[in-house]
């Protein structure tokens, strides 16, 4: 409810004195002195009038009005200022009498707080004085403290000291005394040894190096215990080491690995083991030769391979075979030492150079620096293990190759012994021991084929002397081609390591087989043509055939083809040379072949002896008597060619020539009577002698009798 001010009484009463209350009796006019008393109290209303109602204070006022519950009649107006100046001066009473109140409690704590002060005073005096009593007690027990601090952080320092850098009694004894085993506790002991002495390098770093030094020195002396206690266990492992069992024990293995820090007692073992592993393979080669131990007791389980020794192959082959069968059986039971731990035998080696410091120094030990090749180094120990039982191979095949005198077993034997090699070169590597004696051995050989060839070529000196009625092949070529086909088989079913397999059976066939073609063209020389053409071709092609068969022979097949050729092409100029002969037609062709179709060569057709009327028609008649059975004549002087084929062929070229040149005859006979009917008169036309009157034959005729 809002209460408007006039409801208030708030507007000022005007004063008696002025003329009383306005009433509506009395209006007033703005010419009359009323009016003008009226402005202030027009100014008043004007002024409340005017006034805001959103003014704080005002709203306020109008809301504690309201509170208070003013009821708006005239005595409230009057006595609302009277009623609001009681209650502030109430209130101002009410303030002062609370504040009496507070005065009083402030009084009451200046005076606790001026006993705690006088309290306090007296206990700062008292601890002064406790303080300066037990000034020094204090000082010295924290002294105390600070040292006993001092003393558990050394005796922790030293513990962890003693634990990092040194061997306890039992570790110690694990690393020395070899009645302990060689486990992997040793290995962890020796592992912890090497980091101690490692580890030694920082303590060297301070001012005071006596500490390092002796632990140092300490360490490294058990440390080389160790590897000597090591070297010695790998040693006698290595007397009852079973190569055979696949599963070996790791143990060994790593102490190889850990061994292999120590290059020199590393080498050793390796040397000592190849020594060990040479004698067994030496006496198991024995045995597998004899059936006998070295010692001379028999073992039923074997079969000697000297009991094949009657067949000198098959001897060579078993005893190879069992090389080869030992070798790979032992790389493939160090591989497990060499391959699988390779890498860790590099570093260990390259650790133990490294440290070995005098070694860097020698030039002679310089290829000992190099990396390690693991499939190399156990190349090498394989081949040193076959070594003992190389040299009884090597005295055996030997022995072999020596004794034996047929020609076709030295070129197997030989061929045998490369096949070996080559299998050894892959998988030890050429420069082994067993690649390098089976390269001898194969040369030894074919040292033996090469002499018992030239022994037999010199004991067949006498046959290359005769030669055979029906111009065939002599006995001693036919049988060096059989032979011959026997060594080409033979290496045809080899493993050759050059690239050029031709090259390489080159001069197998210098000794297998030109000294026979020699022969047979040295025969060939005491025989009268064209029998000596015909006896040559039928060796070459025999040798031909032979080698035609096979890939690295091609050359000489092409060699010998064109000396088959060159002796062909003889044969065809001696038939045709029968042709001509026989047929009494070589005069006339000898005089007419020369000549041309010019003018000048036609004139002395007519003048040639040949050409006489007497001479051709004596030629007609012998060519007539002739051309029946010439192509039956000519072929039976090739009836002794063995290829009847090329006999044919060779007939019919040279049969080709004479028909090609009877042709000629036959056109300059026809243009000599041509000539002369031209420059005869007409009255003397029937008086010429023509002359292909008298030699009627046409080429046409020829070719179909000698077709």
């Amino acid at each position: 409810m809002t209460t408007r001010p006039s409801e208030l009484g708030l507007l000022p009463l005007p004063s008696p004195g002025v003329g009383g209350p306005l009433s509506p009796q009395t209006p007033s006019t703005p010419g009359t002195p009323g009016f003008r008393s009226l402005n202030p109290l027009s100014s008043k209303v004007t002024a409340v009038l005017s006034t805001s109602f959103a003014d704080t204070d005002f709203r306020d006022a109008l809301q504690l009005l309201d509170e208070r519950g003013v009821v708006n009649n005239p005595e409230t107006r009057r006595r609302l200022r009277l009623d609001l100046q009681k209650e502030l001066i109430d209130s101002n009473g009410d303030i002062i009498s609370q504040f009496g109140k507070v005065a009083e409690q402030l009084r009451r704590i200046g005076t606790t707080i001026g006993k705690l002060n006088a309290s306090f005073a007296e206990m700062k005096t008292e601890i002064a004085a406790a303080n300066s009593a037990t000034g020094d007690v204090l000082k010295e027990a924290s002294s105390l403290v600070t040292q006993r601090r001092q003393v558990e952080t050394k005796q922790r320092l030293l513990k962890s000291v003693n634990d990092h850098f040194l061997l306890s009694e039992d570790e110690v004894a694990l690393l020395t005394l070899s009645s302990e085993p060689v486990d992997e506790a040793f290995f962890d002991v020796l592992s912890k040894a090497k980091k101690i002495s490692q580890d030694c390098e920082l303590l060297l770093g301070f001012e005071n190096q006596t500490l390092g030094l002796e632990i140092m020195e300490q360490t490294t002396k058990y440390i080389n215990l160790a590897f000597q206690k090591l070297y010695r266990w790998i040693q006698r492992e290595f007397k009852t080491l079973n190569l055979e069992n696949p599963q070996m024990g790791t143990s060994i293995r790593h102490a190889l690995r850990v061994l292999a820090e120590r290059p020199s007692l590393f080498q050793s073992c390796l040397d000592y083991f190849a020594e060990a592993r040479e004698h067994i393979l030496s006496d198991a080669f024995h045995t597998a030769l004899t059936g006998e131990s070295p010692s001379g007791k028999p073992d039923p389980s074997v079969k000697p391979i000297e009991l094949a020794a009657h067949d000198l192959l098959r001897y060579v082959g078993d005893m190879l075979a069992w090389m080869h069968s030992a070798a790979v059986g032992e790389r493939e039971a160090l591989e497990v030492f060499f391959v699988s731990d390779g890498g860790e035998i590099a570093a260990g080696l390259q650790a133990g150079r490294e440290n070995e410091v005098w070694r860097l120094a020698d030039d002679e030990d310089s290829a000992q620096t190099q990396e390690f090749d693991a499939v190399a180094a156990l190349n090498e120990l394989v081949d040193r293990d076959m070594s003992g039982a190389v040299r009884v191979l090597r005295q055996r095949v030997e022995q072999v190759v020596q004794t034996n005198e047929e020609t076709i077993l030295a070129y197997k034997l030989a061929n045998l012994l490369n096949f070996y090699r080559e299998t050894f070169n892959r998988l030890l590597g050429p420069k082994a021991v067993l690649a390098e004696a089976l390269g001898n051995l194969e040369s030894e050989a074919m040292r033996q084929f090469r002499s018992l060839m030239r022994d037999h070529i010199a004991a067949l000196q006498g046959d290359f002397q005769h030669t055979p009625a029906d111009l065939g092949l002599p006995d001693f070529l036919r049988d060096a081609l059989d032979q011959l086909a026997a060594i080409m088989k033979t290496y045809d079913t080899s493993l050759s390591s050059s690239l050029d397999r031709e090259a390489d059976f080159q001069p197998i066939l210098t000794e297998a087989l030109d000294p026979f073609l020699s022969g047979c063209e040295n025969i060939g020389k005491s025989v009268p043509n064209p029998d000596d053409f015909i006896f040559l071709i039928n060796c070459y092609e025999a040798a031909r055939d032979s080698l035609s068969r096979y890939e690295f022979a091609q050359n000489k097949t092409a060699n010998l083809q064109t000396k088959i050729d060159e002796e062909a092409r003889k044969l065809v100029e001696s038939q045709y040379t029968f042709f001509r002969t026989e047929s009494g037609l070589d005069g006339l062709m000898e005089s007419l072949l020369p000549l041309t179709d010019s003018p000048a060569d036609i004139a002395k057709v007519k003048t040639l002896e040949a050409a006489k009327p007497s001479a051709l028609t004596k030629a007609s008649q012998m060519l007539d008597d002739f051309l029946p059975s010439a192509l039956m004549d000519a072929m039976e002087n090739l009836n002794k060619l063995l290829d009847a084929r090329l006999a044919r062929n060779l007939t019919e070229e040279a049969a080709e020539r004479f028909c090609t040149d009877f042709e000629h005859v036959e056109e300059m006979l026809i243009l000599a009577d041509e000539v002369a009917e031209e420059e005869a008169d007409e009255d003397a036309v029937d008086d010429i002698v023509r002359l292909r009157a008298l030699f009627p034959r046409t080429s046409g005729e020829i070719r179909v009798l000698l077709s």
